[in-house]
């Protein structure tokens, strides 16, 4: 999979959010997007996905071009802001609801991808009684139950303890051995270099920098004495 996006931009009552960005993402790849709050990362993330319109520029996934061709992109899972689901219904019953839209997964994949996350698909709690860090891991398994060829998570670590973030590591390394595509955002840049291939830094809807990293290298200076 490719996603090609050219002179893209977006006007929100007379802003502009995202400003004249152009960019070329491969499959097997974690892309970063690094910036201070309102520099353009989350919603350049929705312009991919197909939540926003462009003002101005095209996203294409493969050759088909958003908004034109697609409405959004055939096989994509997403994260983007707070996880957001039924408070009444639990974990399991949430991802069976959302899996019943497409009807390309069964139970037991659906079970999987939550205990991939280090959560248990039987738990009878409800979303409601969830922690912070439970719901952030249900949004991740949300956006990877259905092994979709693109995945953006808008701060994928947020409200996780280490063990957490471990497992979001090993996670992410092994969707991208599987060939997805993959775009993250995160605060911490520490974080974000660790998980990322190449990181697009935004300043005022705008890639300011952009900076290729060694993940085998970052993976050693990080890995236990």
């Amino acid at each position: 999979m490719e996603v090609t996006i050219k002179n893209l931009s977006k006007t929100i009552k007379g802003a502009r959010v995202i400003d004249d960005i152009s960019l070329q993402l491969t499959s097997g790849k974690i892309y970063g997007l690094a910036g201070k709050n309102g520099s353009g990362k989350t919603m350049l993330m929705r312009a991919i996905c197909g939540l926003i319109r462009p003002t101005n520029g095209t996203v294409e996934i493969g050759s088909e071009v958003l908004g034109k061709d697609i409405s959004f992109p055939r096989s994509c899972g997403v994260l983007i802001e707070n996880p957001a689901f039924i408070t009444k219904y639990t974990g399991f019953k949430n991802l069976q609801v959302l899996a019943s839209l497409q009807n390309k997964i069964t139970d037991e994949e659906i079970k999987n991808a939550i205990k991939s996350v280090g959560l248990e698909p039987d738990d009878k709690r409800t979303y409601r009684k969830y922690s912070l860090g439970m719901k952030q891991r249900l949004g991740i398994a949300c956006a990877i139950m259905e092994s979709p060829d693109l995945i953006m998570l808008d701060e994928p670590v947020n409200a996780l303890d280490e063990s957490g973030i471990e497992l979001i590591r090993e996670i992410l390394a092994s969707l991208t051995q599987k060939g997805k595509l993959i775009i993250i955002s995160c605060h911490d840049k520490e974080e974000l270099e660790l998980l990322s291939d190449e990181i697009y830094y935004l300043s005022d809807g705008k890639i300011v920098n952009h900076v290729i990293l060694n993940k085998e290298e970052k993976l050693y200076e990080n890995s236990p004495k």
